[in-house]
């Protein structure tokens, strides 16, 4: 039998929309591939983007800026030495982009101008960190990628 032009091009499609269709079903039922959103309420953590905007821009404008630094206990969060320590409030939240199971919040309280995070919590990889804290009721933010 003789294919002419028009039958290889028909053939050489449908050839090609099976390819693609095989791999939509393949991927789509597939358990390693992880469809999650980043956050289970997006929409609701996007209309308090501009809050954060502000509480970082006020953390700029006071000098708040905190330091994160992987030690061998684990990751400590330094604080300004110029705020006491007993007015701190806010929470830290570590987030693993990779596995949301492994994502945690912290309270903050401080008894010194550090807090630290114990080694045996973290798990080697990156990190989000996100700082939320007040000090005499004004709110500062702090976000840091980090590789542990």
């Amino acid at each position: 039998m003789k294919i002419n032009w028009g039958t290889g091009i028909v053939l050489a499609f449908i050839g090609f929309i099976g390819f693609i269709l095989y791999f939509v079903v393949r991927m789509s039922t597939d358990d390693r591939a992880n469809h999650d959103l980043v956050t289970e309420e997006y929409y609701k953590a996007e209309l308090s983007y501009q809050k954060q905007i502000d509480d970082s821009e006020s953390a700029t404008e006071m000098n708040a800026n905190l330091k994160v630094e992987k030690t061998e206990e684990g990751l400590v969060i330094s604080f300004p030495e110029r705020f006491d320590p007993q007015k701190i409030t806010g929470t830290v939240s570590l987030y693993r982009p990779s596995n949301k199971h492994l994502d945690s919040n912290f309270p903050i309280s401080l008894s010194n101008t550090h807090l630290l995070i114990p080694d045996n919590r973290l798990v080697d990889g990156r990190w989000d960190i996100t700082v939320q804290w007040q000090y005499e009721g004004k709110p500062f933010l702090h976000k840091q990628k980090l590789v542990y």
